[in-house]
């Protein structure tokens, strides 16, 4: 018997497994045998904005996704390098096979993991106790089971009239557990995403193409890893645009995508549109971003993202080759929507378990999201759940004021879904404070708070104990009315020197770059700290002011927020409309703030409840 199941070894299940290893408990993952782990079935990018942050919260958790993107990176990139430090994010385009290849090398490595790549026909749940059924007829059983099916419940793949069942081009659907699911009321609805055309690199003219290099400064994910070493070689992606005649010929195929005539019933990701999509979303609009992203070092195919589209195999032709530079491009696998069962999140709890079957819990696209990195997230939360409801009463919740994962997993448990959900800065609050530099400050009291020793552990602790003497440092660092220190102003164009001026005032001034200033003082006085301890320090003295004066205000909403309710006692009021007592009873929240964020609520409620239910 295992302790833990995972389902699915996809970017969820394979840190559900990685983390859950880690409690010395005996883990399984059964992946589709035709599927590699951890693979990138569509844009083969880790990171970007929000998601980076994600990356970086995972890794200072102990989570693999940092360490494998590093591994596989072969280009860099730094998002919103002219706005502020709170939305920079960086996102890395990966080798896919690499990628992979490395996954299942490490969870290989780990002894106390077993991979089963033979798809499950079937689970139930019998004396306690989780039975797993092969296609090989062979049965596993399991205390806990965390299920991570990705696109695979149900999956439907479409390319014009042409419709099959699969989770992913070349990859036969996860058919077998709909029986278990929804006899659990999950209420399984239905989402859509979508894949461009992917080219062959030798029929692709990139000197017609805007050229983007590799950002040599981008800092890696992993803590283990030195900020810039790269570990494989680094490539150049490329830009163009469709035009007028790309956009006439997508629109005039409008009846034969299965997006507009009624084939595809799913909702697709609003923030990921595809082609088709764009056409008639932005009719006054011809010209998109298509960006021509190579998908390895060793594959001869390249990503035009941008351009996703299910429209049938000629018009994707035609209209492809309308795009500057693909003028000749070769089709290696068309373009295509996967359509799939996704669950009503609201019967989860925080801890991403069901709530009225303990010991299963469910992360990834199976839950609605949209990325590698908000499935890897839930992975890493769902699997130190269940590691800890079996060595102890503990529970891994994290708060949103702390992180994007927080954030996104009280998202997900609080409403019901309408599309693919997906993060992005503008949906945390504290955005100034929740940072990709800070996130080992951010996440250190969480990871040790499970007691696993390990090196993540080992490094946290000295990146707090450094963070925190070198904040103190710059706030007693005061530069004298000398000769010296007038001329070292002068000649670096920091202003005046005003009395008893320390160096964090001086890093807070407005025109100065404070990562740079303090690098740099530091050398000059011999001084030597982790490049990235100096960059969180810089940074979080540049925000103080802001961060202090809007965590007054938050904190006290927080606070009343985090107040837990009485579920019984609300739904006997008659002062409570009946309409808000349903939505209530769907949604159970736990907490004052999760009942304010349930939709459609109305402020009468919530101001009857913050009177008498807390």
């Amino acid at each position: 018997m295992f302790d833990i199941a995972i389902i699915g070894g996809g970017h969820a299940g394979v840190e559900a497994a990685w983390i859950s290893s880690q409690f010395n408990l005996k883990v399984a993952i059964f992946s589709m045998p035709e599927v590699g782990l951890a693979s990138t079935p569509c844009n083969p990018a880790i990171g970007g904005v929000g998601k980076g942050q994600v990356v970086r919260e995972i890794d200072a958790l102990g989570g693999l996704m940092g360490r494998l993107a590093d591994l596989s990176a072969i280009q860099y990139r730094t998002l919103n390098e002219s706005k502020g430090y709170a939305v920079q994010s960086t996102r890395v385009q990966v080798d896919k096979d690499l990628y992979s290849e490395n996954a299942e090398e490490i969870l290989t490595k780990e002894t106390s993991i077993e991979i089963v790549k033979i798809k499950v026909e079937e689970i139930d749940f019998v004396d306690e106790i989780f039975h797993i059924k092969l296609a090989d007829k062979n049965t596993f059983t399991a205390k806990k089971v965390v299920i991570t099916a990705g696109t695979f419940l149900n999956g439907l793949l479409h390319t014009g009239r042409i419709c099959e069942e699969g989770g992913r081009v070349g990859c036969k659907a996860g058919s077998g557990l709909e029986g278990f699911i929804r006899g659990l009321k999950l209420n399984p609805m239905r989402f859509k995403t979508g894949t461009p055309a992917r080219l062959d690199i030798n029929s692709v003219d990139f000197s017609k193409m805007t050229r983007q290099d590799s950002d040599a400064e981008s800092i890696n994910f992993h803590f283990k890893h030195s900020s810039r070493d790269r570990y494989v070689e680094q490539v150049a992606c490329y830009l163009t645009r469709t035009n007028d005649e790309t956009l006439a010929i997508i629109r005039a195929n409008k009846e034969s995508s299965p997006i507009f005539n009624g084939q595809i019933k799913g909702v697709g990701p609003r923030y990921c549109p595809s082609i088709e999509d764009k056409a008639f979303r932005y009719p006054d609009r011809n010209s998109h971003h298509v960006f021509v992203e190579p998908e390895g070092l060793k594959c001869n195919s390249v990503y035009p993202n941008g351009i996703s589209s299910s429209l049938p195999k000629d018009v994707q032709k035609n209209f492809i080759h309308t795009i500057v530079g693909l003028e000749n491009a070769e089709i290696l696998v068309h373009g295509y929507a996967v359509e799939y069962d996704v669950i009503d999140t609201t019967e989860l709890s925080r801890t991403l378990e069901h709530r009225l079957l303990p010991g299963l819990y469910f992360a990834g696209q199976i839950n609605g999201t949209s990325g590698y990195e908000e499935a890897a997230g839930q992975g890493l939360v769902a699997g130190v759940n269940a590691a800890l409801s079996i060595t102890s009463e503990d529970k891994f919740i994290l708060p949103r004021e702390e992180s994007y994962i927080g954030v996104m997993v009280e998202d997900l448990v609080t409403n019901k879904r309408d599309e693919p959900y997906r993060l992005f800065t503008a949906r945390n609050e504290r955005r100034l404070h929740v940072r990709e530099d800070n996130s080992y400050v951010r996440m250190a009291k969480r990871r040790l708070s499970l007691a696993l020793n390990q090196d993540i552990d080992t490094y946290l602790k000295s990146f707090v104990e450094q963070y925190e003497v070198l904040s103190e440092l710059i706030g007693k660092y005061k530069y004298r009315e000398n000769s010296e220190n007038l001329e070292l102003f002068k000649s670096n164009e920091w202003g005046k020197l005003t009395p008893n001026m320390t160096l964090s005032d001086l890093m807070r001034r407005s025109f100065v770059n404070p990562v740079m200033l303090l690098t740099n003082e530091l050398k000059r006085n011999g001084i030597v700290f982790d490049e990235r301890v100096i960059r969180s320090v810089a940074v979080s003295n540049k925000y103080h002011g802001y961060i202090e004066r809007s965590k007054i205000d938050l904190d006290r909403v927080d606070r009343f927020e985090a107040k837990t309710i009485n579920l019984e006692s609300l739904m006997e009021s008659s002062n409570i409309s009946t309409e808000c007592k349903q939505r209530i009873s769907e949604i159970r929240p736990e907490t004052f703030g999760q009942l304010k964020r349930i939709q459609g609520i109305r402020p009468a409620t919530l101001a009857f409840v913050a009177g008498n239910f807390y």
